[in-house]
């Protein structure tokens, strides 16, 4: 590990909290977010990218997956010429829908496999964006159990560094899962790992949340770590009955995150939306579909969800709803760019 990452020295450690602090001191007032610059950068599976080319955004959707568990999962367990073919006609669909992002939240050891990804973004001339971090129990390799949250960290920032399985395709986001209860300790470490990598990269985090008080839980480490609020998306936030925690989450200042658009009834989001857009939370939302995906195991990669509903039927759906279209503008092109915009000066 390059010397510069040593994330168990202590003065390291301390420096990387008073970047964040000072990072945050130069925030846009009332967001906790700095402003759009005209050199914001993503990175996708092609290389960096201006924010602001980002365009229309599916922020949390998958291309494979692999359930077979950590210990067993691998490139062995797929044919990649089956898989290009068989999902590059739906991305070719929302590309001609006009999105031009697509982020794959598939994390190591859960069938991420960055070869296909950039095989795909050639074919289809879209913006693909692939993560580090790691999934939750069972889909975590043993070593997470024995090392320490620095260890875990320091694996994470030299795929940044250096690039994912021997290629130079570096993540654009880190991808973690709690369970819906309270952090147990595993998780609370892993947590902090994604905390201590967003330190030294600048990457937002994606986590597979939907329990109102774990994202609090979560909220809380942020802030002990001094990672910005604003670095945090609440995955699955619509899975929380509870919306008053839908509004505490984007009142400190994290992103809520609004996907299954597509499983569930149309007028069940379109309420979810409504409600934060009424409370002042438009430039907290993302939305998404969390769909596909070739299933790994399963002949021909099983049945494929289509990615079209979203920037189909429910555009028209919100539309109808009486959500405005520079609303709906916001919360599909802007959001996206604003949430993973390497947060680094």
């Amino acid at each position: 590990m390059n010397a510069n990452f040593n994330l168990t020295d202590p003065n390291r450690r301390r420096f990387l909290k008073t970047l964040a602090a000072l990072t945050a001191s130069t925030l846009v007032p009332g967001c906790g977010e700095k402003s759009a610059s005209t050199s914001a950068k993503i990175m996708t599976v092609l290389g960096p990218i201006l924010a602001s080319d980002l365009g229309k955004t599916l922020p949390h959707e998958h291309i494979m997956v692999d359930f077979i568990g950590a210990d067993q999962t691998g490139p062995h367990r797929w044919d990649d010429q089956e898989v290009v073919e068989t999902m590059l006609p739906y991305l070719q669909a929302i590309r001609d829908q006009g999105v031009q992002a697509f982020f794959d939240c598939t994390p190591a050891y859960l069938g991420r496999d960055v070869g296909i990804l950039e095989r795909l973004s050639r074919a289809t001339g879209m913006h693909i964006i692939t993560n580090t971090g790691f999934y939750k129990e069972p889909y975590l390799p043993q070593r997470v159990f024995d090392r320490d949250a620095d260890a875990i960290a320091s694996e994470w920032i030299a795929e940044w560094q250096y690039g994912i399985d021997g290629t130079p395709i570096k993540p654009g986001f880190i991808k973690i899962a709690v369970h819906r209860e309270l952090l147990k300790p595993t998780q609370e470490k892993i947590v902090r790992a994604a905390c201590r990598t967003h330190n030294a990269t600048g990457l937002a985090i994606a986590c597979h949340t939907g329990h109102g008080p774990a994202a609090l839980q979560m909220l809380d480490i942020l802030q002990e770590e001094g990672t910005p609020a604003h670095a945090l998306i609440v995955v699955h936030a619509n899975s929380e009955k509870d919306v008053t925690f839908h509004e505490k989450i984007a009142a400190r200042g994290a992103w809520v995150e609004y996907d299954n658009i597509g499983s569930w009834e149309p007028q069940k989001h379109i309420e979810l939306i409504q409600r934060m857009l009424d409370k002042g939370y438009k430039d907290r939302l993302l939305l998404s579909m969390d769909r596909g995906w070739y299933r790994v195991g399963e002949p021909g990669g099983g049945e494929v969800k289509p990615y079209t509903y979203l920037f189909g039927e429910f555009v028209q759906e919100m539309a109808s709803a009486g959500i405005r279209r520079d609303i709906i503008q916001t919360l599909t092109v802007d959001n996206p760019a604003r949430a993973f915009t390497i947060d680094k000066t």
